[in-house]
């Protein structure tokens, strides 16, 4: 009787668990401060009481690790090339937070068999039920595979500086990605910025482009400072949203994120709807 009772909750429990949030950093060039913004936003939400995975997708280029301070044993590649199982390429950092290097794997998933894309595709949905955010951060380019999981993620952070060039490429990402589909939410982040109303013009400027020659509305989801504290962590290997709680970029990051968990009520997906892994799928079976 009592294990029959024990499956029940466990039926239960996996009938009201919902699948993890789904955001995609990305920016149109490289030096903007990409992934330390998705680092530092992981960690505010795990402060938060959520659990948070990182999947560092910048291919052959990634740094998630070393911004943690952990060393990366496994890659996504030895996943893929020697049958590691993905618990083992999921490595916990400090804080309830978890990250996965893509090392160069992913560019070989396209040549991969239909077996092997379905057990990839079924243990990707297994970890959305493990956490309560998946952010990845995106590596530069529009590669088939980003494309792909920029289309499919819930929600997309784009962030760009003040600088002419930055502003320039940030919009040509976005008017990328309007383009394949109208259906993503895109949230705008305006990261080292001298002066809070640099940082307003910038943002003010791209979302009234976006919305003139494109017809999108994007949401403003924050300004963050140039800060002498980031590059402070970023030589400690410690995200400064820990290290220096008090400096003015962590309480602008940290406003930020509350303004985002407030802004989509964080409402998760049923566990009957899994967005996701649904259009992925799509992609991967074409």
């Amino acid at each position: 009787m009592s294990d029959q009772a024990e499956k029940l909750r466990k039926k239960l429990k996996a009938i009201e668990s919902t699948p993890a949030k789904t955001i995609a950093v990305v920016s149109g060039k490289g030096g903007v401060g990409k992934s330390n913004i998705t680092v530092n936003t992981a960690f505010s939400l795990a402060q938060k009481g959520n659990k948070v995975l990182i999947f560092d997708f910048d291919i052959g280029m990634g740094n998630i690790n070393v911004l943690l301070g952990v060393d990366k044993k496994y890659t996504i590649s030895d996943y893929i090339e020697k049958d590691i199982p993905i618990n083992e390429i999921i490595f916990s950092g400090p804080n309830n937070i978890s990250y996965i290097s893509a090392g160069n794997g992913f560019s070989k998933v396209l040549e991969l068999d239909h077996i092997f894309v379905q057990r990839l595709l079924e243990e990707l949905e297994k970890l959305q039920y493990q956490y309560d955010f998946i952010l990845f951060d995106m590596g530069a380019g529009a590669t088939t595979v980003n494309l792909q999981i920029l289309l499919s993620v819930d929600d997309i952070f784009v962030v760009t500086t003040p600088e002419p060039t930055s502003v320039t490429d940030a919009y040509s990402m976005m008017k990328y990605i309007v383009l394949q589909s109208l259906e993503n939410n895109l949230f705008l982040i305006c990261n080292r910025s001298e002066k809070e109303k640099e940082g307003i013009i910038t943002v003010n400027r791209l979302q009234t482009v976006m919305k003139k020659f494109l017809n999108k509305d994007i949401h403003i989801l924050g300004i963050l400072p140039e800060d002498s504290h980031v590059r402070k962590a970023v030589i400690r290997q410690i995200p400064f949203y820990t290290e220096f709680p008090h400096s003015s970029i962590s309480e602008k990051l940290e406003k930020m994120v509350r303004n985002y968990l407030g802004e989509t009520k964080y409402e998760k997906q049923s566990s009957q709807s899994n967005p996701f892994i649904r259009k992925l799928r799509s992609f991967f079976e074409r």
